[in-house]
């Protein structure tokens, strides 16, 4: 295992610890060293700015996401393959909560960067994936709150009681009830319609 992929894993960790610690704008490359324990110049071998830094961070959660998306595409448009869509999505957001605290207190920023417009990109990119084309706007509104269930739901439990697993799977449960209700819907609309 090469120490270069650690070094650099370490420092987003630390980054994003810090952007969501005291806000984005206030964090300084010097502080990100500083809390690492490494010179400037050893964070700047990694990365040039902080906004380096949070680029690689997106890019880092969109591959899985991206995945799940390739395949969803190639998939029937099943009840069982949105399920799977679901559970692959809950896999690559694995971790991801801290990220997602950031972007929520961090709106402007993520705005102005662009890594906010390419999410969203791809958040209707999996709703496409889990949504009927004729589906009602209760039923849109149902697997929107599918996903934003899956992104909220782990950073909204943090204060309660119990194991993370278990979180991730009533999370994905939920979820998953939401989006096999909407799909249930547009199956009986589509034979009595």
């Amino acid at each position: 295992m090469g120490t270069r992929g650690n070094t650099r894993q370490r420092i987003q960790d630390v980054a994003l610890e810090l952007f969501v610690e005291q806000g984005y704008e206030k964090t300084s490359l010097r502080e990100i060293a500083e809390r690492l324990e490494v010179t400037k110049a050893a964070l700047y071998y990694h990365f040039k700015t902080k906004e380096d830094i949070l680029i690689s961070l997106f890019h880092d959660l969109s591959a899985p996401i991206d995945e799940v998306i390739a395949w969803g595409q190639t998939q029937p448009r099943t009840l069982e393959t949105k399920k799977e869509v679901l559970r692959r999505y809950s896999d690559a957001l694995t971790g991801s909560e801290p990220l997602f605290r950031f972007m929520q207190e961090n709106q402007g920023t993520v705005r102005e960067l662009s890594v906010g417009e390419n999410f969203k990109d791809r958040m209707l990119l999996l709703l496409d994936l889990v949504r009927a084309p004729d589906a009602s706007m209760a039923d849109q509104v149902r697997c929107f709150s599918a996903l934003f269930t899956m992104h909220a739901g782990n950073f909204a439990l943090r204060d309660v009681e119990g194991d993370p697993g278990e979180k991730r799977k009533a999370v994905l449960e939920v979820a998953t009830e939401l989006m096999t209700q909407a799909h249930l819907d547009a199956v009986r609309d589509s034979v009595t319609g």
